[in-house]
């Protein structure tokens, strides 16, 4: 199967699993104070429905449109604009006949679902399969730059180690790109010396010209041969897939970024390599050194970061969680990824910064799911999802579900209702104002496709 089709039916199963839940999470409390619900819909049922059903006074369906879904409660402006019904007088049954405090949970149930859901993803992920990270203090020799013009821009170099970001300590590897990405300024320790770094304002936007070149570092790894062409002039030296080279010339070297170097002082000369292959056998081998500083072999990269924990490069560890201990592991990661992703949001909201750029459609949200079919990946993403929705509804946007928040809270505070006619104009503004988002988003998209 193509890798685009998995990603496809990946997006699609997540997000409607979101909706439906999102929809249940108004749905639930709009019953249970004996609201009228007239329509569930998974997608938008412009014009015509793919599938509907009507039992009792509720029609559930699925609509073609697969931009979101929705609840239809009776008595309530929403993105339906029905007005007509408001003009009659209030029904018992009517979302508008509802206390103030009712409204508000069945308005905050959507988002309270989200949330929820991503932090229950957490804690079975937790109790399944652990966290498997690396240490950054187990990177004793500091990380590798692998895009120099970026690490640049960042005031990081190979041999550093990174030690705090903003004040916070980087515990783990894995998290120190999107702690880059959030933060303003990042604590090195370089030749024993501890030095202070202020990120540049527009990071993120040095990152964003090349997303290939996102991650830019890496934990430093040993010059192993991983491929010898045909054509090298080193193809009959001795040299072998898998050997490890440990020194050139008189000089030792634990790192291939090291071997970049040193190469250049023997730029066409013949020198000795010493090398451990496979088996862990040591020998030299004679190799000639081209006018361009090569040796004329691949590199060959770790398959995973196990490959480099075994040659001792650095650790890889592993926490259990029983059922109980995954819990609050599940509740700290849902509000982490929370907060992170605040962050990233104050960056985007900043023209400075250059964040905008990264904003993403439909098409960026489906990158996120890998291009096989694996579940550990599948679910943390949706669960990824769930709180970027879950936070997007709450803003205090017209249209969306903060956005009657924002309104009730008014009505409860002040004790007087806003008008059912400026509610109407209120929920146009915001319908326009999530257009313009949702072509500005999904443009991105396509500048991207075309011309990047």
């Amino acid at each position: 199967m193509s890798p685009i089709v998995i990603q496809v039916i990946q997006f699609f199963l997540s997000l409607s699993l979101l909706i439906v839940l999102h929809e249940l999470g108004h749905f639930i409390p709009a019953k249970l104070f004996k609201t009228r619900v007239e329509k569930f819909y998974l997608f938008f049922d412009v014009k015509f429905s793919l599938f509907k059903k009507k039992i009792g006074e509720t029609v559930y369906g699925i609509g073609w449109l697969p931009l979101g879904g929705y609840v239809k409660i009776a008595g309530m402006i929403d993105e339906s604009m029905d007005t007509e019904a408001m003009k009659e007088e209030p029904k018992p049954w009517e979302f508008r006949s509802k206390p103030a405090w009712q409204r508000l949970i069945i308005m905050l149930g959507g988002v309270t679902v989200n949330f929820v859901l991503a932090v229950i993803i957490y804690i079975g992920m937790a109790y399944k399969y652990g966290d498997q990270y690396i240490p950054m203090e187990s990177l004793k020799d500091g990380i590798w730059v692998i895009e120099d013009a970026i690490g640049e821009k960042a005031g990081i170099r190979t041999g550093d180690k990174i030690l705090s970001v903003d004040g916070n300590k980087v515990e783990k590897f894995s998290n120190v790109y999107i702690e880059l990405i959030n933060g303003n300024t990042v604590t090195l320790e370089r030749d024993g010396q501890i030095i202070e770094k202020e990120l540049p304002v527009d990071f993120i936007a040095t990152l964003l010209e090349d997303e290939e070149k996102v991650r830019f570092l890496y934990p430093r790894v040993p010059f192993i041969v991983g491929a010898i062409p045909d054509e090298s002039h080193n193809k009959d030296s001795g040299l072998e897939v898998q050997d490890r080279i440990v020194k050139i010339g008189n000089d030792d070297i634990a790192y291939f970024d090291q071997a970049r170097q040193l190469l250049k002082q023997y730029s066409n000369q013949e020198i000795d390599l010493e090398v451990i292959d496979k088996n862990g056998n040591a020998r030299k081998v004679a190799v000639q050194i081209s006018d361009s500083a090569t040796v004329g072999v691949l590199p060959g990269m770790p398959k995973s970061f196990l490959d480099l924990a075994e040659l001792g490069v650095l650790e890889s560890k592993t926490t259990e969680y029983s059922f109980g201990e995954a819990i609050p592991a599940g509740i700290d990661k849902g509000v982490e990824t929370l907060s992170s992703y605040v962050k990233q949001l104050k960056k985007i909201f900043n023209p400075s910064t250059g964040a905008y750029k990264g904003v993403g459609g439909f098409a960026a949200i489906g990158k996120l799911f890998p291009d096989t079919w694996n579940w550990p990946a599948f679910w943390s993403t949706t669960a990824l999802i769930s709180i970027i929705l879950a936070f997007m509804n709450i803003l205090p946007i017209p249209a969306l579900d903060g956005g009657h928040v924002m309104f009730l809270l008014y009505e409860m505070v002040s004790g007087k209702k806003p008008s059912d006619k400026f509610l109407e104009y209120a929920q146009m503004v915001g319908f326009f104002i999530l257009i313009a988002l949702l072509l500005f988003a999904n443009g991105n998209d396509l500048y991207k496709a075309v011309f990047k």
